[in-house]
């Protein structure tokens, strides 16, 4: 039987666990199980499904501090940051439980004397739910918890970089008693999701890379099914010559530099008028380097290691490849030397270019490139060149610049000043190859639906 070998990135890729890789057969056996399950889920009604998920929630609560910890061993994200997300995501399940009746309630769309006409939102059928490894909980909570409370079976894939977090997730979900099928959970590589979406399903949920991504989409074409997609981004933040400086610091920090980067929805490439250029460098430099790079189990730690060997081969690429093409490093710029892993210091780098492999690729990693404008126009133009178009920043003080700028950026959120948009009433998803469809907030429940119209006489 094939193995997982799980390593952490952190501690010189040492050995963490290993998981069975899933079998043609026992992903074909788990698909068949899921589609004989998903007739009775559909009858199960919306209170019932919520009572079911209610334990399941309760112990997730009581071992967070479980999976935090593993998730941190497998990722090399900082501890701290691990905690954060942990409570965050499991406020996204309490939001969930608590709003699933309103969001999926039958709405009526007219009505008189003689009759009445309904919109009744139906589950799809069964889902495949692909996640990736920087947020292994929360992708977990944000594809699996919607999908089961809307009607749907699901059968998940966790990343192959934290298969332990997915072994730990399906040990939960097992202790409740699910209905037979109504979840299920396969471990393996690209090639094992690849088995997966290629059986019987119904949907394809799906967070990751563009590319495969739009690999997703086209067979989703070919089997006639729908794709919800949530892939790469490059997000700007527009810093204009009348922003509160001195505010906005800690919020550009964290927006790059959250998660060692890794997130599709951090903030990419920074604009800065030319007038505060030297300004906001000079003061972000200072916030960069006060902070402590290093092992991410100790919970003084702001920054850990990159998920893997190969994601720090590609960062090291990008950065030399915008040196030699004339940026200037003003922090950072190399690997963390004085300890094994996949570390790579906190980078900041000014004379960007276009051509430069920093600004039109997605960067996953803690390094961010900043250029200057002069007029609005130009800011919103550096804004928009990218294929991506999943989140954007503003920040001015000028309200009627604020809605004009965001309405001429191509994104699915945009954050005007100490804002932010992660609330679970919002939907979250992209414009151009950031991906298709929306998650969370009522939008989100109603993606995972079909929608019937039903329309009758009333009865006397």
């Amino acid at each position: 039987m094939k193995k997982l070998i799980s390593s952490n990135p952190a501690k010189d890729y040492e050995f963490v666990g290993e998981v069975a890789i899933s079998t043609d057969e026992e992903i074909i056996e788990k698909v068949t199980a899921a589609n004989k399950a998903k007739s009775v889920w559909k009858e199960t009604n919306i209170k019932e499904r919520i009572e079911f998920l209610k334990p399941i929630f309760e112990e997730f609560k009581a071992r967070a501090d479980e999976i935090s910890l593993l998730t941190t061993k497998e990722t090399g994200i900082a501890l701290s940051e691990s905690q954060a997300n942990t409570s965050g995501h499991l406020v996204k399940i309490k939001w969930f439980l608590d709003n699933v009746e309103l969001a999926l309630a039958d709405e009526i769309t007219s009505e008189d004397d003689k009759s009445i006409h309904k919109i009744i939102y139906e589950p799809i059928g069964t889902a495949a739910v692909i996640t990736p490894w920087n947020h292994p909980f929360g992708m977990f909570v944000w594809g699996v918890i919607p999908n089961l409370l809307a009607g749907n079976t699901v059968v998940f894939k966790i990343s192959e970089e934290c298969p332990l977090v997915g072994k730990l997730i399906e040990e939960i979900m097992s202790n409740h008693n699910l209905p037979t099928g109504i979840f299920s959970e396969i471990y393996g590589a690209g090639d094992v999701g690849w088995q997966l979406v290629n059986e019987k399903i119904d949907l394809i949920w799906f967070t990751g890379s563009t590319k495969t991504g739009q690999q997703l989409y086209k067979l989703a074409g070919e089997k006639f099914i729908k794709a919800i997609l949530e892939l790469g981004g490059s997000n700007p933040c527009i810093v204009f010559e009348d922003a509160d400086i001195e505010k906005i610091i800690s919020k550009i920090y964290i927006k790059r530099f959250k998660l060692c980067g890794q997130t599709c929805d951090a903030l990419k490439r920074l604009i800065i008028h030319r007038s505060v250029f030297n300004e906001v460098v000079e003061k972000l430099k200072n916030e960069i380097e006060s902070k402590k790079t290093g092992d991410p189990e100790n919970l003084e730690t702001n920054i850990g290691s990159l998920a893997a060997q190969r994601q720090l081969t590609l960062l090291e690429g990008q950065v030399r490849d915008a040196v030699d093409k004339g940026a200037k490093i003003i922090t950072g710029g190399a690997p963390l030397n004085n300890i094994n892993g996949a570390y790579y210091l906190p980078t900041l780098l000014t004379n960007i270019s276009k051509d430069m492999r920093i600004w039109h690729e997605e960067v996953f990693g803690p390094v961010l490139p900043v250029i200057s404008f002069e007029t609005e126009e130009e800011a919103i133009s550096l804004a928009n060149d990218t294929i991506y178009g999943l989140g954007a920043i503003i920040f001015t003080n000028d309200a009627a610049r604020a809605m004009r700028v965001a309405s001429k950026i191509a994104s699915g959120t945009v954050e005007i000043n100490n804002t932010t948009h992660w609330l679970s009433c919002n939907p979250f998803g992209g414009y151009k190859k950031s991906g298709m469809g929306r998650e969370h907030g009522i939008a989100g429940f109603r993606e995972l639906c079909q929608l019937k119209v039903v329309s009758m006489d009333k009865f006397r």
